[in-house]
């Protein structure tokens, strides 16, 4: 599927993309929940399993099925490696370690690292002078972040950090391949729900053998409720607007969500989770997100077109 360029953002599009910033950056606050009471790979599988049931769901009722070729199988699995199992495990093991909030802004680093990744991986995405410089304040905002105590090379909380970094790491590398389903011609949500179906067919083991859900006491109403809003809303439902919001107004357009889910994420662990944001934090968001601001490039043309 190509996108023209010149695809603009009308109020509809702009209230489907501050609505999926909101379901994405609730998934911080789900996870926050989540993980006061569930082992990270029992909420991953949950999250995974559950929103592939919904998604295959909406697939049937659309009239779509899935693809019965073993090499489209294969990419599924890949993608839903590099895209789901890993960066999901991650995160939620990263937050049981600092505020959701802080994960939020930490995980906004995936277009700087998809940048860096692309620059190496593809013959069609090298570096420019924008997004050179958007790299580098994205690093910078992620040292001022985590702070001095990674120096120190100590405490939970340079972990946990560096978990959810590793996390958006992956997602650079998922969408460079994500690329190569463009020639198996498939629909968005068909290849959303059959990476979901595989990475819930390889997270199943791995769970069940490594956390034993089964023998572990069974959460309360609260943690349930936040994995079944994680699984519905902050993946299935995320990834229905998001194919819509693609469709509409381009891959271009959608990138901005990355700008605010942040904004969101720590509203809500303020909001609902007790968390605070030192002033260093705040700090290294706004190197972040004049980062991404930086590679894509739009606002500084504006600013040079503009009349002195």
């Amino acid at each position: 599927m190509t996108t023209p360029r010149s695809q603009s953002m009308g109020s509809a599009e702009w209230a489907m993309l501050i609505a999926l910033s909101i379901l994405w950056g609730g998934s911080f606050l789900f996870i926050g929940i989540a993980v006061k009471a569930v082992p990270p790979l029992t909420i991953v599988l949950a999250r995974v399993g559950i929103a592939a049931l919904a998604l295959n769901l909406v697939l049937r009722l659309s009239g779509q099925r899935l693809p019965l070729d073993g090499r489209v199988w294969a990419a599924f699995a890949v993608m839903g490696f590099l895209n789901n199992l890993i960066p999901f495990s991650l995160i939620v093991w990263g937050q049981a370690r600092i505020p959701s909030g802080v994960a939020s802004v930490l995980n906004a680093m995936t277009p700087v690292f998809t940048v860096i990744v692309a620059h190496f991986l593809t013959s069609d995405e090298k570096l420019t002078g924008n997004r050179l410089a958007g790299v580098a304040l994205g690093l910078a905002g992620v040292a001022v972040m985590i702070g001095p105590a990674a120096l120190a090379g100590a405490g939970a909380d340079v972990i946990g950090a560096f978990a959810v970094l590793l996390a958006a790491l992956s997602y650079a590398f998922s969408g460079i391949y994500g690329r190569r389903f463009r020639g198996f011609r498939l629909s968005p949500l068909v290849v959303a729900t059959g990476q979901l179906t595989a990475t819930t067919m390889m997270m199943a083991p791995l769970a069940l053998v490594v956390e034993q859900p089964w023998t572990l006491t069974a959460p309360g109403p609260g943690p349930v409720a936040a994995i079944v809003a994680l699984a519905l809303a902050s993946t299935a439902l995320a990834y229905i607007l998001f194919f819509r919001i693609l469709t509409a107004a381009g891959a271009v357009n959608l990138s901005l969500v990355t700008l605010l889910i942040p904004v969101s994420a720590v509203l809500f662990g303020a909001a609902f989770l007790g968390e605070t944001i030192a002033m260093r934090q705040l700090a290294g968001m706004g190197l972040i997100g004049l980062g991404l601001l930086a590679i894509d490039g739009r606002l500084f043309a504006a600013m040079r077109r503009s009349p002195a």
